[in-house]
């Protein structure tokens, strides 16, 4: 079979057109935006009390208004390195990882890797796409993995070229299927966890609903990427990045070559690192400096399996850095926007409102009201944990009051929290995936939007089951 790729080359732009923004001019307009909120909103705060696991908890009834701190313009550029401080674990984990991807590319085991799935999967190479979303799906289903995700994209982007599809079924494999996994947590100590100890209810109580959730949303999520692909290589013109010549589209109709004894060695020790971090993440307390020093040793054992000398692979990872240098500083940016909120003393204020919104009322009509809290304040508050620490103490007496059950709560925070991952421009790890992929976010929303309002449309499906038939009866 002959796969043949679109030539994003030749395409141009209409003449009426307008430039896209950059992810940076993106990140930065969010950021003027959040310091104009800051003279907008009152500044406002709750008390908050340290529990016996040392997290730190709001205390319902105690929100005041405090004295106006919004964001002055020194205090606005100065948030920008804030920003980058508060995100330098992410960005350097993300520059190393790069680098490590440039020896591997320097080596040209993916390239082989590529050649061999091409061959034994010709005429079903769809199938990638469910197996390899389900797969992300698991890993942050259960043990919560978000930026790992990222690293992928540098395999199945010339994979996907190769296929006739475009970079942003290379992007949305790892980063829809991610974040819809997270959606559907069951066994994810990050959000599902933390929510479930604030609410008082059993760690992971409730698994065999939340795992139908899981299927339910994998389901809708792998079927709409696998449409868009299928579309897209029909008729390439359909792609919505039709016009931008991808990363690796240069070398995606050079020959590929045929995987050899010293590549699979390469896979092999990538493989083994892929296996090491799982188990050091979801069984020895591993994060991002454990998982950035694993890549990095695979960095070098890649180089020495491919023959290159220390000059040479030092060249490779240089290039390899400078690569991911956009999506890295992407994330610093995002954080940006945090910081600013966070320095402007409003989140409490939204909070407060919010929960006002929700108010006393229907089981139906306050389980949906949290299920829109909480889809907002992702775009404020990234974190999963994060998140739940701050909303969970709001949200459980809110539920109580409306006689909703805390399951039901916990459902929202997570339905809310992770549909909105797949989207939102204040996630770093997102943006920088898209970086890496060379896909504007304007573009991403365009191919996202049907699919966010069918998954917005399911976890109220899914809430509404929940909250009239599934808990109240248990």
């Amino acid at each position: 079979m002959t796969h043949t790729t679109a030539t994003h080359e030749s395409a141009s732009p209409a003449p009426s057109d307008t430039p896209l923004p950059h992810a940076f001019v993106i990140l930065f307009c969010l950021a003027i935006l959040a310091a104009v909120v800051t003279w907008i909103v009152p500044s406002g705060t709750y008390d908050r009390v340290v529990n016996d696991q040392g997290r730190t908890l709001i205390i319902d009834g105690t929100y005041r208004v405090i004295d106006h701190q919004g964001i002055g313009l020194l205090g606005f550029f100065n948030a920008f390195f804030e920003g980058m401080q508060s995100g330098g674990a992410i960005i350097f984990f993300l520059i190393i990882v790069g680098g490590t991807f440039g020896v591997l590319r320097q080596s040209r085991a993916l390239e082989g890797l590529v050649e061999f799935i091409l061959r034994k999967l010709a005429g079903r190479e769809i199938l990638i796409i469910p197996l390899m979303m389900t797969f992300f799906a698991l890993c942050s289903g259960t043990y919560g993995m978000i930026e790992g995700s990222i690293v992928y994209i540098f395999i199945l982007l010339p994979l996907a070229l190769r296929i006739g599809y475009d970079a942003v079924v290379a992007a949305a494999i790892p980063l829809v299927g991610t974040a819809i996994g997270y959606t559907g947590s069951f066994l994810n100590p990050f959000n599902v966890g933390v929510a479930q100890t604030i609410a008082e209810l059993p760690l992971f109580s409730g698994l065999g609903y939340r795992l139908l959730c899981w299927v339910l949303f994998v389901s809708l999520s792998v079927a709409y990427v696998m449409f868009y692909a299928r579309r897209v290589q029909r008729q390439p013109s359909r792609s919505v990045v039709y016009d931008i010549v991808p990363p690796m589209a240069a070398s995606s109709g050079d020959t590929l070559p045929t995987l050899s004894r010293r590549h699979l060695l390469i896979l092999a020790a990538f493989a083994l690192s892929l296996v090491v971090v799982i188990v050091g993440v979801s069984s020895l307390g591993w994060y991002l400096k454990e998982m950035a020093g694993t890549f990095l040793l695979l960095g070098i054992v890649t180089g020495v399996i491919a023959g290159l000398n220390a000059n040479a692979i030092a060249a490779a990872f240089s290039k390899g850095c400078k690569d991911m240098m956009d999506g890295a500083l992407a994330v610093g940016l995002a954080f940006t926007i945090v910081v600013i909120i966070q320095q402007g003393q409003i989140i409490d204020t939204l909070i407060h409102f919010l929960a006002g919104f929700i108010g006393p009322g229907s089981s139906s009509q306050a389980s949906l009201g949290m299920y829109a809290m909480q889809s907002l304040m992702n775009f404020i508050v990234t974190s999963g944990s994060g998140q739940a620490a701050l909303t969970m103490p709001i949200m459980t007496p809110i539920a109580d009051l409306a006689g909703v059950d805390r399951q039901v709560a916990v459902l929202a925070f997570q339905f809310g929290d992770g549909i909105s991952n797949a989207f939102t421009p204040t996630a770093g790890w997102l943006m920088a995936g898209l970086t890496i992929a060379g896909i504007p976010w304007s573009r991403w929303i365009r191919f996202m939007l049907p699919l966010i309002i069918a998954l917005y449309a399911l976890g109220a499906a899914l809430l509404m089951v929940a909250n009239l038939i599934i808990w109240p009866a248990a």
